[in-house]
């Protein structure tokens, strides 16, 4: 039911879904990106929601209290520990985030790798680390705003930090963000 419902409201905004889903994920990172606008939630919630696929994304564990965690947790919210580390008394976002895969049969985390809605030159690099180290793929999810599409466009498995990087960023290059002006790709690896 709750797959009809976000397939009417995605058709319903105009909008359609890339069907290009691999098989068989059950683990994942997935990247949200472009993120240039707080409409991109609303898109990919619907995508995952009609593709089936149960998504989570991480939150300072502030996020995590009531009465936040009344949206939060049901949205997909993962309580992560983001005080100063001193003296490696806590793991890091890393480690934490590869130990959520390791002790998980099913974990689809959602990152976006700009960190925040404002333009940014350099990806955060913590998404590509938790893929390699937790051996599992990177599905670049999208909002494309021009074709009015969202989905996952492609899945990615982690080489080199430089080949991933091409890879991802040659795959970025075609999609339009709401606010284009808000978008960039790191150049070192086009």
């Amino acid at each position: 039911m709750f797959r009809i419902f976000c397939r009417l409201l995605l058709r319903l905004s105009g909008w359609k879904l890339d069907s290009n889903l691999p098989k068989d994920i059950h683990k994942s990172i997935v990247i949200a990106a472009p993120h240039t606008s707080n409409w991109d939630f609303w898109y990919m919630i619907l995508s995952f929601g009609i593709y089936g696929l149960r998504i989570r994304f991480t939150v300072k564990k502030e996020w995590m209290r009531f009465p936040f965690n009344l949206i939060m947790r049901p949205l997909g919210g993962i309580a992560i520990d983001r005080s100063p580390r001193k003296d490696g008394n806590r793991p890091s976002l890393v480690e934490a985030m590869v130990d959520l895969f390791n002790a998980n049969e099913e974990l689809i985390i959602v990152i976006t790798p700009e960190g925040t809605r404002s333009r940014q030159t350099a990806w955060k690099t913590g998404f590509f680390h938790v893929a390699q180290n937790a051996h599992v793929p990177i599905l670049l999810g999208y909002v494309d705003y021009e074709k009015k599409t969202a989905g996952i466009g492609k899945k990615v498995m982690p080489t080199t930090y430089q080949e991933t990087m091409k890879e991802i960023m040659e795959f970025y290059r075609n999609i339009h963000p709401r606010f284009p002006e808000k978008f960039a790709l790191d150049q070192s690896f086009l």
